[in-house]
């Protein structure tokens, strides 16, 4: 949550600002200096400028914002009351302590005064309309900056839920892509059992080392990492198909350290396998390629079954989701009458 700018330091640094502005004609007559007036009434000439009551009006301006900002601030972090009951709260009591201390500011500026005012009631009505205006300058700013802090919460607020709902969303995707793998090697390892036990004794070796890399708790990883259990994977297919499925590698090392999602090009090679028809007479292959535009391809000549297996068909989907929940990168399907092409974005590191 964003720091609050209801506080001290806030209220210090404004309460200056509006003294020294309204002061500003004092401390310019005090850089040129200015002679003295002679009063009508026969008295000695009196300075336009002194420092001592240029002072004196600094500080009451001071104080006053001050502590009308201190109790502007705690009233509207007040959550006793809301809306038009608080902001008539802080009306009137902004009013009444601008009241009570310009009266008493006027009367300590009589008290010390070198030259007393022949017409006090004057200074008193003269220094509650200036005080009357800092009063309403400090409600409206207040009001303006509690605003501003509020919008900025909301934002943050709806930026950390918009956050957690995309990293929930994100786990899903991720825990729906085990199970979605599990599924198929165990299918897999049931028919190689068949086929022939010796190699199924390997394939649950080289399946245990699969699995390593598969329950590994990351968000991303590197091409390297991701290539090096792609071998993995293509090991165990392999076992299965033989010579029949081949996979071609045209990997720029220089890309070997860029980010991918975990799984990725294992998913792309199973889905390459799950929709053609890997036989004698049709071998099938599959292309691992990087490109010039940070991204990599898996791509077959289509061989596409008479039958499709079953499935929920979430491998493409759930990629480009996680892609985009991730990044917000997509990644790109081709699909020709000969050739079936997926790209997926490379990261740099």
């Amino acid at each position: 949550m964003k720091k609050s700018l209801l506080t001290i330091r806030t209220a210090f640094s404004l309460s200056l600002a509006i003294s020294l502005t309204l002061n500003i004609l004092f401390i310019i007559i005090f850089i040129y200096g200015r002679d003295g007036v002679m009063p009508s009434d026969g008295r000695p000439p009196q300075p336009v400028f002194s420092v001592y009551n240029a002072i004196i009006n600094i500080l009451s301006n001071f104080f006053l914002s001050f502590i009308l900002y201190i109790l502007n601030f705690q009233l509207l972090k007040n959550n006793d009351f809301a809306g038009k009951k608080k902001l008539l709260i802080i009306i009137f009591s902004s009013l009444g302590v601008t009241f009570l201390l310009s009266y008493l500011f006027s009367t300590f500026h009589i008290l010390v005064s070198d030259f007393p005012p022949k017409h006090p009631e004057r200074l008193f009505h003269g220094g509650f309309v200036r005080d009357f205006f800092i009063s309403v300058i400090v409600m409206f700013s207040a009001q303006l900056i509690h605003l501003q802090h509020k919008k900025q919460s909301m934002e943050l607020e709806n930026q950390t839920l918009l956050s957690e709902n995309m990293r929930t969303r994100y786990e899903v995707l991720k825990n729906q892509v085990d199970p979605h793998f599990l599924f198929n090697t165990l299918n897999t390892l049931a028919t190689l059992v068949k086929m022939d036990q010796n190699k199924a004794v390997d394939y649950i070796h080289e399946l245990s080392n699969v699995f390593r890399y598969t329950l590994q708790n990351t968000e991303t990883v590197t091409l390297t990492e991701e290539l090096k259990f792609t071998g993995s994977f293509f090991n165990l297919m392999k076992m299965r198909y033989g010579d029949n499925l081949k996979l071609e590698e045209k990997i720029d090392n220089r890309y070997m350290d860029s980010l991918v999602i975990p799984l990725s090009i294992q998913t792309l090679i199973e889905n390459a396998i799950k929709h053609n028809v890997v036989s004698n007479k049709t071998p099938l292959t599959i292309y691992v390629t990087t490109h010039e535009d940070n991204t990599l391809s898996v791509s077959n000549f289509v061989q596409a079954k008479r039958e499709k297996e079953p499935g929920e068909g979430i491998g493409l989907t759930n990629l480009a989701e996680r892609y985009k929940l991730k990044w917000g990168k997509k990644i790109t399907i081709y699909n020709s009458d000969n050739m079936f092409t997926v790209n997926i974005p490379l990261i740099p590191a």
